[in-house]
């Protein structure tokens, strides 16, 4: 369900576009004109149902910030906006436990405010390690994470930051110095480099001022990025939202070139890479199926492709059920590939043909007719340990199902067909 994010602007122009922003992110916004109106529309709603507030320092009823203390005590991360640069302002706001400050002087800040509430939200199941022996960093270094919804690990060691790594995949960023108890900071960060890519984690060092030269270090032995010790709020911050965003960026890119983009199944070309990456060494005993609707042309020709990616769709999410534990492909078409280690044929045969009776029991939803298809399935486990042979032998053995009537499972000659 979607969260709310208290607005209190007293222009109607900066109420309306962040409100704007605010819809964008998918999320609701409750806004006010004054500290009394926001209190008054606060009192009725739930304290949990807010992810954020969004508070302009200076309001008729509050003209020094008031309205932010007001967030703060309700529990509610706040994000400051300001119609000026001056340095006492900013300073003002930033020694409260604010998410973040935002002049309000160009379009860029009102883009940066929307990834921020986006981010928000994104940080509840984004996890971030912190790894330093210095207590008052850390502790400053946490309390801004915290504020920004970041799931955080506190580390005073790099041993203990890599066994964090080892159970959590949700991790995406470390941030460490040097002067750690067990291994420099450099060792630590080229250690966590053989198991991750800078594609895979995201790594910023902490260098000290009296040691200009140790952010070369850093990039060098494999950090994305370094931070001096002086930073302020807002550039650790930044560097902190732009080198996750890059993380997951490249997760995007790669899950759109291996993923099917109506299915949402693994394509051809990520189902040869796993196999090939995963299975390094094929088990001695596998099977392979090639699954084919039946007579699929019929159905685009007499409800049209809609109707037919919606039947697609259906079994592709019917396979994800009945082979959960294993590698499912879309290999294009109607055509459906399922790979199965470690498993005799006369198991595979079955698991193949309890999948084959599910689909051809299931009506699919046409707008208000329901069809229902069926499948032809050649299985085999051909003891190779090259996956082309493997598919080229399913593949005859699909041809065999169909020229024999369709709806059914076709195997390996040495076991029973069905």
């Amino acid at each position: 369900m979607p969260q709310n994010v208290l607005v209190i602007e007293n222009s109607d122009k900066n109420l309306d576009v962040v409100s704007k922003l605010v819809r964008k992110a998918g999320l609701i916004p409750v806004g006010a004109h004054s500290l009394t109106e926001a209190s008054a529309r606060f009192a009725l709603m739930m304290p949990e149902s807010f992810l954020c507030a969004i508070v302009a320092h200076n309001l008729p009823d509050a003209p020094n910030g008031e309205a932010i203390d007001f967030a703060i005590d309700a529990f509610i991360p706040a994000i400051v906006t300001t119609d000026t640069l001056e340095a006492k302002t900013r300073d003002r706001v930033l020694e409260k436990d604010v998410v973040d400050y935002i002049p309000k002087e160009n379009a860029q800040n009102y883009d940066y405010l929307s990834r921020l509430l986006f981010r928000l939200e994104k940080n509840k199941s984004t996890g971030v390690v912190v790894v330093s022996t210095h207590r008052s960093s850390r502790r400053k270094m946490l309390s801004l994470l915290y504020r920004h919804n970041f799931v955080v690990y506190d580390c005073p060691t790099a041993s203990e930051a890599m066994s964090i790594l080892a159970e959590h995949a949700h991790i995406r960023l470390v941030i460490t110095d040097n002067a750690l108890p067990d291994m420099t900071g450099t060792q630590f960060i080229s250690g966590l480099r053989k198991a991750f890519s800078k594609e895979q984690l995201a790594i910023i060092g902490l260098a000290s001022d009296q040691r200009p030269l140790m952010s070369a270090h850093f990039i060098k032995s494999g950090a994305n990025d370094f931070l001096h010790l002086s930073y302020c709020h807002e550039e650790f911050l930044c560097r902190v939202m732009q080198n996750i965003e890059y993380i997951e960026s490249v997760e995007a890119i790669r899950r759109a070139a291996n993923t099917d983009y109506l299915t949402g199944l693994p394509n051809r070309r990520h189902f040869f890479y796993t196999v090939t990456v995963q299975y390094k060494k094929l088990p001695e005993q596998h099977a392979l199926a090639l699954i084919d609707l039946d007579h699929f042309k019929r159905i685009n020709d007499t409800y049209g492709h809609d109707a037919g990616d919606l039947v697609l769709k259906a079994v592709a999410n019917l396979l994800q059920v009945h082979f959960n534990d294993t590698l499912v492909a879309r290999f294009g078409g109607e055509e459906f590939c399922v790979y199965l280690p470690k498993i005799d044929i006369h198991n595979a045969q079955e698991r193949l043909n309890r999948f084959r009776l599910a689909l051809q029991k299931t009506p699919i939803q046409i707008g208000e007719e329901s069809v229902k298809v069926t499948c032809s399935i050649g299985l085999c486990n051909t003891p190779t340990q090259n996956i082309e042979t493997l598919l080229s032998s399913a593949d005859k053995l699909l041809y065999k199902a169909k020229n024999a009537g369709r709806n059914q499972v076709h195997v390996t000659s040495e076991t029973q067909e069905v």
